[in-house]
């Protein structure tokens, strides 16, 4: 993102998805950059390295939205500090006269939320992750979407080994 916050304005540069089915990584993927209409912020840049001048030649959300939900359609989105993204891409739907992101037949899983009630009192960064369920990480050295959710799946896979399902039904 450009910044922090989708209410002051900040936008999505970069989306990046990989699939897992049966609890296997199937190889399909999205990965896009967007050009967000607007500056990063120094700190933003500072995270992503991904410049202005990279990203102004790159489509619009409005322009991709349709691959993106396309993608997601009827799936379990797993995603580390979900609010965050989720608020992202709730604006950039407002934005364009779109549903939000729930009303397009997802659901999501926070990683974060599952990793602080598993280890309270832990640092459940990604990194911290990592780490702690020996995924190797050293390709990152920036965050980047794709990197980051290729890693998010083995993480998540490693904790929650032994379920037959990434669906958990309360209802069992």
């Amino acid at each position: 993102t450009t910044g922090l916050s989708a209410e002051t304005g900040d936008r999505i540069i970069e989306i990046g998805c990989v699939e897992i089915v049966n609890r296997r990584l199937t190889g399909r993927k999205i990965h896009l950059y967007l050009n967000p209409e607007r500056r990063n912020s120094v700190d933003a840049y500072k995270v992503h390295g991904l410049s202005d001048e990279f990203l102004a030649d790159k489509p619009l959300f409005a322009h991709i939205v349709d691959e993106l939900l396309g993608f997601v359609r009827d799936a379990e989105i797993i995603i580390h500090n979900a609010a965050f993204d989720v608020g992202f891409l709730d604006a950039e739907l407002r934005r364009i006269g779109r549903p939000t992101f729930l009303e397009h037949g997802v659901r999501v899983t926070d990683s974060l939320s599952m990793a602080r009630d598993s280890y309270p009192g832990k640092s459940n960064s990604l990194d911290a992750l990592c780490k702690r369920f020996e995924v190797n990480n050293t390709a990152r050295e920036l965050h980047g979407a794709l990197l980051d959710a290729g890693l998010l799946a083995e993480v998540y896979l490693r904790m929650t080994r032994g379920q037959d399902s990434l669906v958990i039904d309360a209802g069992d």
